[in-house]
């Protein structure tokens, strides 16, 4: 694989996961300090002040607290363990 496709299919990677952050913003059940960290997540992806991996590992460091939280709800931990997913395969 080239470097350009690598680097296309991590752009691609890092806008699913705004989509799925954006999805549990948008989501009424989940609590207001579930909302704050996945806004930060947002932000930290869009700033991009550092390598791809550091982006994803912050990211994921943020996403991983949120899947012990015991006032989440069952549908916003299922995204919480696609979002994971996808960052995990983020390398730099």
């Amino acid at each position: 694989m080239s470097k350009k496709n690598i680097s296309e299919n991590v752009e691609k990677s890092f806008k699913n996961v705004q989509i799925l952050l954006q999805g549990m913003i948008n989501d009424r059940s989940v609590p207001r300090n579930i909302k704050r960290i996945a806004t930060q997540g947002i932000r930290i992806i869009e700033e991009k002040a550092d390598t791809q991996g550091i982006v994803a590992s912050n990211v994921l460091y943020l996403v991983q607290d949120l899947s012990q939280d015991p006032n989440i709800p069952f549908a916003a931990r299922t995204t919480i363990y696609r979002i994971i997913s996808v960052l995990e395969t983020i390398k730099d």
